[in-house]
C-alpha cells in the first residue's frame, strides 16, 4: 500500500512527526499505557494519568497494553515497532471484506474531549496516516475528518478505487452530504477542530470523489483495523 510521506499537498492538514523519547514509570492495575512521546514519557496505570501526558501536546504517541510486561517491552523499543507487531496478527477472517483497502477510526476521551484520527491498510493494520490530538472534539467528528483525509490522500495517490472502511455509519452519512452536521460547540480550544471542518466541507465541494466508503461488520470482525486500541 501507499504510505504518507511529504504532506504538503494536503488542502486541510499538515501531518505530524513522532519523535521518541524514553524513561519508565511503574504500573501495577490490568491496563497499561505506553507513552513513547508526551509531556512525560513511560507506562502508566490509568487513561487518568495517560491523558495528562499527552493533552494539549501535539504529535503524542501512546498506546494501551493488557499486562505490564508487555508495555516494558513496548516502551524498551520505539513506536513505530508497537504497530508493526499489532500489524501482524491482523488476518483475513471473511472473504466478504475488500481486504485491499483502507480503513480510518477516532480516538476521543471524553465528549467533548481529546481527540484523533489515523488511516491503517486494513489488511496489514500498517499506520498510513494519523492526525492530532486536538482538544475538545467528539469521535464522531474525528470519524468524519479521517474518511476526508484518506479520500484526498488517495486522490492525491491516483486511486480512485480503493475502498475505505469507516466503523460510523454517522460520520458516513456526513460525508455523503458533504457537510459535517455536528452539536459540538466551537469554543476557544477547539477552533482548529473547526477549522479542519471547514477546510474538509470546501474540498468535498469542490472534489469529486470515486471510491467506495464500506461500514466496517464489527459484529463479525471485532473492532475495525485502524482501532486505537485504548478502551
Amino acid at each position: 500500500m501507499f504510505l504518507c510521506g511529504n504532506a504538503s499537498f494536503y488542502p486541510f492538514l499538515k501531518l505530524h512527526t513522532f519523535p521518541i523519547k524514553s524513561s519508565i514509570v511503574e504500573a501495577k492495575k490490568k491496563k497499561y499505557y505506553v507513552v513513547w512521546q508526551g509531556h512525560e514519557p513511560g507506562i502508566y496505570d490509568s487513561w487518568t494519568e495517560c491523558q495528562i501526558q499527552i493533552k494539549n501536546y501535539s504529535g503524542a504517541r501512546y498506546k494501551s497494553y493488557s499486562s505490564l510486561n508487555e508495555a516494558k517491552q513496548a516502551f524498551a523499543g520505539n513506536y513505530e515497532n508497537a504497530i508493526e507487531r499489532k500489524a501482524k496478527k491482523i488476518l483475513p477472517k471473511d472473504a466478504h471484506i475488500e481486504w485491499e483497502s483502507w480503513s480510518v477510526d477516532a480516538a476521543c476521551s471524553g465528549n467533548p474531549g481529546v481527540m484523533e484520527y489515523r488511516g491503517v491498510d486494513t489488511k496489514t493494520g500498517t499506520e498510513i496516516f494519523r492526525a492530532g490530538p486536538y482538544n475538545g472534539g467528539t469521535n464522531n467528528v474525528g470519524e468524519f475528518l479521517a474518511l476526508v483525509h484518506a479520500i484526498a490522500l488517495l486522490k492525491q495517490y491516483n486511486q480512485p478505487n480503493l475502498p475505505i472502511y469507516s466503523d460510523s455509519k454517522i460520520a458516513m452519512g456526513w460525508l455523503r452530504k458533504k457537510h459535517c452536521n455536528t452539536k459540538l460547540k466551537q469554543t476557544p480550544a477547539n477552533q482548529k477542530i473547526f477549522e479542519l471542518i471547514r477546510r474538509a466541507e470546501q474540498w468535498l465541494k469542490n472534489n469529486p470523489y470515486e471510491n467506495p466508503i464500506l461500514k466496517w461488520p464489527t459484529g463479525n470482525q471485532g473492532e475495525i483495523p485502524a482501532d486505537f486500541g485504548r478502551k
